[in-house]
């Protein structure tokens, strides 16, 4: 995959400028929403729902937009080409089994992409090879040599992954990624295919690929979070020299989903200078986009979603709101406002709540919290929350004109708790 130079003019040339030499600082963000996204049951992105995300992706940053599978459908085709001609200022890619119909399909639809990428893939696991694709390696190894070949002769940027490669013979998967390299990939991806594999083992094979490939080619994460460890691969395949991962926003996709988006963008955000790598994507953009996909994709995001749920930055219990009402990082990792957090730090008043988190929101809502009043109103309000659980302003807002008319302040009064 091709660096952005720095001595080009012009944004469509910064973004088709040859690789001369791995920036092994950068990791580039591929976003497979459009793509593997879209395999998430019951979703169905249209034309302009693909168009629409893949702008916010591109106005993040985001290096690659996986668009479609442009041969499952004539309509999937079109929908590719409505992103290649929309968007100009990230690489626009479509994915492609090894075989003649697929690439060609891929191509067309990309024609008026400004840096267009075929994504060629192949089965690599045993059970795959047998009860799937129905190939002996060698001929498996020769569609590979062939479809790259045939991609390069569309593109310049060709991608080659290695499907169930966590599952496959290591031989095996090194083989293909050399066979790809030397047709002319870029960039050799290592899927975790049905999302089984542990941190380590992602990332030995991420090494040992890497050692094997010439030093401007990038080896590429692409994970399933069916046993819950996405995230945590795509992090270990990144400390081991992967510089590329393929991420879905929300963490929607086939299954379980994908590797979450947000959640690995905010981690390279956190830990990228203790792991010496930085990407080019805002994270302010996380939140918009993560509420734009929820909407066209129709899948909610849960309430404790890491990064862009709900809860994500809301304290429910006494010890933790006072904490944060003292300094916020005491119990956050991450600033919600650098993630475009639509809700942020919030305090949210229940049975767990203290005095702390009780008299900054009564000042914040205009009452004087000094005074005896104020013991018998925090007494009402454990009662109140017992049997309700949360308690909100209007709860509030009652409990206090009812304890005992307190006198009102300006609202948003600071106090010094």
């Amino acid at each position: 995959m091709s660096e952005r130079s720095s001595t080009t003019t012009s944004p469509d040339d910064a973004i088709v400028a040859p690789c001369k030499a791995l920036d092994l600082s950068r990791v580039h963000v591929f976003d497979t929403t459009l793509r593997d996204g879209e395999q998430t049951a019951g979703v169905c992105f249209s034309a302009q729902d693909k168009r629409d995300i893949a702008l916010q992706l591109a106005a993040m940053g985001v290096d690659v937009i996986e668009a479609g599978f442009p041969v499952s459908s004539s309509g999937e085709a079109q929908a590719v080409a409505g992103v290649a001609r929309a968007v100009r200022d990230a690489r626009v890619c479509a994915l492609a089994r090894a075989v003649p119909a697929d690439i060609d399909a891929a191509a067309r639809a990309l024609e008026s992409a400004a840096a267009p990428r075929i994504h060629v893939f192949v089965n690599s696991s045993e059970v795959q090879l047998a009860h799937q694709l129905r190939r002996a390696r060698e001929q498996v190894v020769a569609m590979v040599e062939a479809g790259v070949a045939r991609a390069r002769e569309h593109v310049d940027d060709v991608e080659f992954s290695a499907m169930d490669a966590t599952r496959a013979d290591e031989d095996f998967v090194v083989e293909l990624a050399r066979t790809a390299a030397r047709a002319g990939a870029r960039v050799v991806n290592l899927p975790d295919t049905v999302g089984c594999a542990l941190p380590r083992d992602v990332a030995a094979l991420v090494a040992r690929v890497r050692a094997s490939l010439p030093d401007d080619a990038i080896v590429s994460f692409h994970g399933q979070d069916d046993l819950g460890l996405a995230t945590a691969n795509a992090l270990a395949a990144v400390e081991a020299g992967a510089r590329q991962v393929e991420l879905a926003v929300n963490g929607i996709g086939e299954r379980a989903g994908n590797t979450a988006f947000e959640e690995v963008v905010a981690a390279l955000h956190v830990h990228g200078r203790r792991l010496g790598v930085t990407t080019g994507v805002d994270p302010r953009g996380i939140g918009p986009v993560s509420t734009l996909v929820a909407e066209r994709s129709r899948v909610a995001v849960p309430p404790n979603k890491a990064v862009v749920g709900h809860n994500a930055f809301r304290h429910a219990s006494g010890i933790h709101q006072d904490g944060v009402l003292k300094h916020r990082e005491t119990y956050e990792c991450l600033d919600p406002a650098v993630v475009g957090h639509p809700v942020g730090t919030e305090i949210v008043l229940g049975k767990l709540s203290g005095r702390g988190g009780f008299a900054s929101r009564a000042a914040a809502l205009g009452y004087e919290v000094h005074g005896p009043w104020f013991e018998r109103a925090f007494a009402r309000f454990q009662e109140l929350a017992q049997d309700k659980g949360e308690v909100d302003d209007g709860d509030l807002r009652g409990l206090f004109d009812e304890a005992c008319a307190p006198r009102r302040i300006a609202p948003g009064y600071a106090l010094d708790l």
